[in-house]
């Protein structure tokens, strides 16, 4: 893991500015409710970013990229998200080709609706789909786990066969969304739990998401976030 933790530095080393100094991405975490989004911040600075904790309106626009964490309850997830504005700021952003990485409940946000305990909440419709339960033996889906990575993938350049860690019951377990004419289609990572396949992540353009905690994933989600650092585009503070 040190070994994925060294590529990860090297890999979202910032791009030199005009004047020929380094600038590291800025990115924003919304700030919505959701619990644990320290180590967020703290994996993200550590992969090279220059990470802000907020919801504010500009400070969200404006930045490199923009995170969306979540955990626990679709619904709940959604509630905090529409409280501090965060459905238009991600649609905004979006509409302008600016990149937006979810996170566990911020994957699943991005689908058209959740049901959970009989209750069905809309997302944010990024993606056509349900979540829903996990059909396995066991759940929640606890732990370290392999995934499937599409040919092409960016999120995952070098640590493909890599494990990563999951904690969740809900998951999108399939995938509905058609090509649109002459646009690369989404390439989606799938992983498995008691038989159960499942959506692991998703590269659709500029918003990716994932099912799995880089934060929590070690050298390997490291170099995942540092690979997203790195494709994000450089924009001016004032913009």
């Amino acid at each position: 893991m040190d070994r994925l933790r060294e590529e990860a530095q090297v890999t979202a080393a910032p791009e030199q500015t005009a004047a020929g100094q380094a600038r590291a991405p800025r990115v924003v975490v919304l700030d919505h409710g959701s619990g644990n989004v320290r180590s967020v911040v703290r994996a993200l600075e550590a992969a090279g970013a220059e990470v802000e904790l907020t919801a504010d309106r500009e400070q969200a626009l404006s930045a490199d990229g923009l995170v969306v964490p979540g955990v626990g309850a679709f619904a709940a997830t959604m509630e905090q998200i529409l409280a501090v504005g965060g459905d238009r700021l991600i649609e905004r952003r979006l509409a302008g080709g600016r990149p937006v990485l979810g996170i566990c409940v911020g994957l699943q946000v991005m689908f058209d609706a959740g049901t959970e305990h009989g209750e069905r909440a809309e997302g944010l419709a990024q993606w056509p789909g349900e979540v829903t339960r996990l059909e396995a033996d066991v759940v929640p889906h606890m732990g370290w786990n392999t995934i499937d990575v599409p040919e092409g993938s960016v999120l995952f350049e070098g640590v493909s066969e890599e494990r990563f860690y999951f904690v969740h019951s809900y998951a999108a377990r399939s995938w509905e969304m058609e090509p649109i004419g002459p646009m690369a289609p989404p390439l989606v990572t799938w992983a498995e739990h008691g038989g159960d396949r499942f959506v692991a992540a998703v590269e659709n353009g500029a918003l990716c998401a994932t099912q799995f905690h880089p934060e929590k994933s070690g050298g390997a989600g490291s170099v995942v976030l540092a690979n997203w650092l790195r494709t994000l585009p450089r924009y001016d503070r004032e913009a």
